[in-house]
């Protein structure tokens, strides 16, 4: 009683194909491109296509999604910003005024309704939170900086869904948007945002860039990305070794070989975009009005910035650069579960006392780090070799496995421990594995 029931795999919902090799055809169309991560999150259950560049997330990536949303709202809301929930229906009359109808061109999926009345399936919500603040008719300047934030699922006709995640029709996104009293206020905010996703990717040990980019169809005077460097990627990047200088390609006039600060030969990579951040002054207050009361009592126009982290997109760009080719490997504060048990084959003869003590182990653990007890399994499926499951286990990337093996009869009982991101195995005893656990952090 009281005790955590334990989670076991063979009634997880991950319905793996761990077998499949590289054929072609894993969207159902032979001869697509297919990339690492696409790979690995198909064969390891937590992704199934439904249709071009849109997927199921199964239960394990939306654990991780979750996880990983938990890390984002920390640093947003370290920063100020509030969460709330925008439509996903965006009435066409708003985009016509930013000039973005005609704009964005067949990227937007469009749609009328029963009355006639046009919408798009908002890929991006700058019209939208504008014209909220705008509804609010007595802002102060001493409400001043808003930072308002959501993650939502967002949606572009992508002319080329491929790689999985990585360029998909449907995605998610976290969206922040920002205003301020002043262009000066509106940069602070600016380099505030840019701090907070360093920090995000600091945490998720993920190897970032933060380069110039072009501010598109989003607009605003100063834009930049943030950028895994990754052979899939689809940006090209030009990098300046010491740091000095980091671009987009896109944004450069003309062919630039030699850092603007310090003249070493710039060298090129590709890289895959995970964030965004933009500047926007005036661009969409002037359009729907949204201004704020000065000390003076004066009306004057807000100044915003617009802030972009693809949620999905760093589920699979984070699977893309962290993973080898056959095993799947986690910023270890977002993986699905933390820690899988493998206990012995069925009619070996440490199944009766291996079964027993690792059972324990799984419930004395859970208990002395009761964060942990929904981040366990228990890979129940004993008619298999711990080999296979091990193998399993690793292909899934759980970033630690404990096996009763041949020493669990020892007295008193050595349990494997894999510890997967650090590459090493450790002979524990339960009290040495729990204190080794103790250091695990979930969000």
């Amino acid at each position: 009683p009281g005790r955590a029931k334990r989670l076991l795999v063979s009634q997880l919902f991950q319905p793996f194909n761990l077998q499949a090799g590289d054929e072609a055809g894993w969207e159902g169309r032979a001869g697509e491109p297919a990339c690492r991560s696409q790979k690995l999150m198909l064969q390891g259950g937590l992704v199934y296509p439904s249709g071009p560049g849109c997927y199921y997330y199964l239960p394990p990536a939306v654990r991780a999604m979750e996880k990983l949303v938990k890390v984002v709202d920390g640093e947003m809301q370290a920063v100020g910003g509030q969460k709330l929930n925008m439509p996903s229906l965006s009435s066409a009359e708003l985009w016509r005024a930013s000039g973005r109808w005609d704009g964005m061109g067949p990227e937007l999926f469009r749609l009328v309704d029963r009355h006639h009345k046009a919408y798009c399936l908002a890929p991006t919500h700058e019209e939208a939170v504008t014209e909220l603040v705008a509804a609010q008719s007595n802002l102060s300047y001493k409400q001043l900086p808003l930072r308002l934030y959501q993650v939502t699922r967002k949606f572009r006709d992508e002319p080329k869904p491929r790689f999985g995640l990585l360029r998909s029709r449907e995605f998610y996104m976290k969206d922040m948007y920002t205003f301020d009293a002043s262009e000066e206020a509106a940069r602070q905010t600016y380099d505030l945002v840019c701090d907070a996703y360093r920090s995000l990717f600091d945490r998720l040990g993920l190897p970032f860039v933060k380069v110039q980019a072009a501010t598109g169809s989003i607009g605003g005077t100063v834009s930049h990305e943030f950028q895994l460097p990754a052979d899939v990627g689809e940006d090209r990047l030009l990098l300046c070794p010491d740091g000095h200088f980091a671009a987009n390609v896109e944004t450069l006039n003309g062919e630039r070989t030699s850092c603007p600060t310090c003249g070493e030969k710039l060298t090129q990579t590709k890289g895959i975009e995970v964030g965004h951040t933009f500047y926007l002054g005036t661009k969409y207050s002037s359009v729907s009005n949204a201004v704020f009361y000065s000390p003076k009592n004066k009306r004057q126009l807000a100044e915003m910035g617009c802030y972009g982290l693809g949620i999905t997109r760093i589920l699979a760009a984070s699977i893309e650069v962290l993973s080898t080719e056959d095993n799947i490997r986690w910023p270890s504060l977002i993986a699905p579960y933390q820690l899988c048990f493998i206990p012995p084959k069925r009619g070996s003869k440490e199944e009766e006392q291996g079964v027993t003590l690792l059972e324990r182990v799984y419930d004395d653990l859970t208990e002395a780090l009761p964060h942990l007890a929904s981040d366990s399994v228990l890979d129940d499926r004993t008619q298999l070799t711990i080999g296979k499951r091990l193998k399993d286990a690793n292909k899934l990337g759980y970033p630690y496995v404990v096996i009763a093996g041949k020493r669990v009869c020892e007295d008193p009982p050595v349990f494997e421990v894999w510890n997967q991101n650090a590459g090493e195995v450790l002979f524990l005893t339960k009290e040495g594995i729990i204190e080794l656990l103790s250091k695990v952090q979930v969000p």
